[in-house]
């Protein structure tokens, strides 16, 4: 999930405001006032809605005051847990479900540029992922290549498509790409509409029409998310026309602040249901109120974490990895196939940012500069090199630099914390607790292990 960034402002402000909350004994209006101005300057900084943010902040301190602290738990702990649930309220509590029709008449709406037909392939993707048999529908007659973008993307992503390059009759396009769509066995029908630069009649009698046509099940309004508010009053204008069912907020992976996602659900009583956070088909998530809000807030998103890891690791593989670790027969011919593993989970920092306690920890780029450069090191060696790096002598290390691109002291920095790498290990399965956990120390103060 790399457009949580565009919340990390939000978060540093909230963290900020919550952190003078220590140390109090009971939340009170007036040790409240202070920090909920704080939250609330932050929500409006986030380019949240005026009014969303007063009645956020004035919810939160109907709940706060007044409330003894728990045994065993902060105030500030108490009030982030207060601020959390309010949070997944404000994004959309329990309003994020899809569909169970089947076939699933998907509809997608929006102004030109918004990444309609992009969204339209990405949704197929995720939904075929699910089980289901998606096909698409191109009814954006007048955008120029609109059609071949779609068709490209459908057999990129192996989905059946339809399209009628001679018409312009919509509706009429509409009825036999549903015909198609049924005749072929397809149970998720996505129709791609045309956009606008802005809201005109023209647009929504066109999208009512088709509409009336196919009897969509959804009818999805994608938004680009660096609108900020005015994603929020197109929403407004879509709805009261079309009464969508749901959003797709795009190009969420900029630089918006997010206010957007924090106004729109409040705003317009319509859920966010999906996200596009990339050019990628694969950069499609759904949206999980309660997710967004405990990241947010600093507390990671494990469940979305341990979901990536299942996707990108094979659980054979991984069990026959950690048999090789507590065997200690762990080698670096495993451990690249590792690293190239943890690579299709996404970025470092996006991993990172899932766990907990850690949202606000800052890789920076050399952390994927290094793991690329351990990759490279690993490549470069021969099939047996890998297996036994001890055979490793200078002339071996001189030609794996240069296959490489760095320097000899590179590979040798590899090799020497794979071999403290390889004592932790042993360490692990003789129990010695205490010396591993110095070893760890130890390789902490060395910048650990590269790429890991």
């Amino acid at each position: 999930m790399r457009w949580v960034r565009m919340f990390e402002s939000l978060t540093d402000k909230l963290s900020s405001a919550l952190r003078n909350l220590r140390g109090v004994g009971k939340l009170s209006e007036e040790n409240m006032a202070a920090a909920l101005a704080e939250v609330r300057a932050a929500l409006l900084t986030a380019d949240v809605h005026f009014k969303v943010a007063r009645e956020f902040t004035e919810r939160v301190q109907a709940q706060c005051a007044g409330q003894e602290v728990l045994k065993g738990v902060t105030p500030g702990q108490q009030i982030i847990k207060i601020i959390n649930d309010e949070l997944v309220r404000l994004l959309g509590e329990g309003s994020t479900t899809f569909t169970s029709a089947r076939p699933a008449k998907i509809m997608m709406v929006g102004l030109h540029g918004s990444g309609k037909t992009t969204s339209s392939a990405k949704l197929g993707r995720l939904l075929k992922k699910r089980g289901y048999k998606p096909f698409l529908v191109a009814c954006d007659v007048y955008r120029p290549a609109a059609i071949d973008q779609l068709e490209i993307l459908a057999k990129q992503e192996e989905l059946r498509f339809y399209a009628d390059r001679e018409s312009k009759d919509v509706p009429a396009i509409g009825k036999a790409g549903l015909a198609a769509a049924l005749s072929a066995g397809s149970d998720a029908i996505i129709f791609d509409t045309a956009g606008r630069l802005q809201i005109d009649e023209g647009l929504i009698d066109e999208v009512k029409r088709l509409g009336a046509v196919v009897s969509p099940d959804e009818v999805f309004l994608v938004a680009d998310g660096a609108l900020g508010q005015e994603a929020v009053n197109v929403a407004k204008v879509f709805h009261e026309s079309l009464q969508l069912t749901g959003l797709v907020l795009t190009k969420l992976d900029g630089d918006a602040r997010g206010g957007a996602a924090l106004s729109i659900k409040s705003v317009t009583g319509i859920a966010i249901k999906f996200v596009g956070t990339g050019e990628k088909t694969d950069d499609f998530d759904t949206f999980y109120p309660d997710r967004l809000a405990s990241r947010i807030l600093g507390m990671g998103d494990v469940v979305s974490l341990v979901e990536k890891a299942q996707e990108s690791i094979d659980q054979n593989e991984a069990e026959r990895m950690a048999e090789k670790m507590r065997k200690s027969d762990f080698n670096l011919e495993d451990f690249l196939s590792q690293l190239q593993a943890v690579k299709k989970m996404g970025s470092m920092q996006s991993i990172v940012g899932m766990i907990p306690g850690m949202s606000g920890v800052q890789l920076g780029d050399d952390a994927e500069r290094q793991m690329k450069k351990t990759e490279a090191i690993i490549k470069s060696m021969t099939y047996q090199e890998r297996r036994k790096p001890d055979i490793l002598n200078g002339n071996r290390r001189q030609r794996i630099a240069n296959g490489a691109g760095v320097r000899i002291a590179d590979v040798n920095q590899l090799l020497k914390q794979f071999q403290q790498m390889q004592k932790m290990m042993k360490m692990m399965r003789g129990g010695n607790q205490k010396k591993l956990m110095r070893q760890m120390e130890a390789m902490k103060g060395r910048g650990g292990f590269p790429g890991m």
